[in-house]
């Protein structure tokens, strides 16, 4: 096949390998019971809940730079000057994020391991698309930013003005936004969780 007829990556494989692992990580989530004391249980909490944000920002940051320009220019600045797929790092935060909420330092690694598993693999499909596509131009990005989805700091470059397009923001933002779904979620949990209709081993 010619590379110019490459297809972009269907993005609803990737909603459905989330959402499978999800389920797959469910009876862990239900079951497991912190041991922490509570002390410490409330710190991870605490830190779990300013990692959902800071996701949350992060993408909300970089769709200001993608939004409306995806597939049709190679963005390069801001978050993208740090990292090919900056989304794809909002939403590691958020699994981390989402772990440490539960009270689990373990269900923080498995879900932060999975989730960049399961983007890196993404990123990766995507780029056969996106070299195909802009050719020369997206070879020296990538050679230049050489993470996919983890940020270098030290690369960081951005203009003094970026434009972005109201109604596109306003769908996009939506979506960063659905991580505040997370909060109640937690809850729903910790409340499950005290019905004593869980509880069928100790996670750290």
């Amino acid at each position: 096949m010619n590379e110019t007829a490459v297809q972009p990556f269907d993005q609803r494989i990737r909603y459905w390998t989330v959402r499978v692992a999800f389920l797959a990580c469910l009876p862990v989530i239900l079951l497991g019971v912190p041991v922490w004391w509570s002390g410490i249980a409330a710190l991870l909490k605490l830190l779990g809940t300013l990692l959902v944000i800071a996701a949350i920002l992060y993408r909300f940051w970089a769709i200001l730079y993608i939004g409306g320009r995806k597939n049709q220019r190679v963005v390069q600045e801001g978050p993208y000057s740090m990292s090919r797929h900056p989304l794809y790092f909002g939403t590691t935060l958020g699994a981390l994020g989402f772990g440490l909420m539960l009270g689990s330092v373990l269900l923080a690694a498995l879900f932060g391991a999975l989730t960049l598993g399961i983007l890196v693999a993404t990123a990766s499909r995507e780029e056969r698309f996106l070299r195909a596509e802009f050719g020369p131009d997206y070879e020296a990005y990538a050679n230049r930013v050489r993470n996919r989805v983890l940020p270098e700091p030290g690369l960081f470059t951005t203009p003094d003005e970026v434009t972005f397009v109201p109604k596109i923001l306003r769908t996009n933002g939506g979506d960063a936004l659905g991580f505040l779904l997370v909060l109640p979620l937690v809850e729903v949990i910790e409340w499950i969780r005290d019905l004593h209709l869980a509880g069928a081993f100790p996670i750290f």
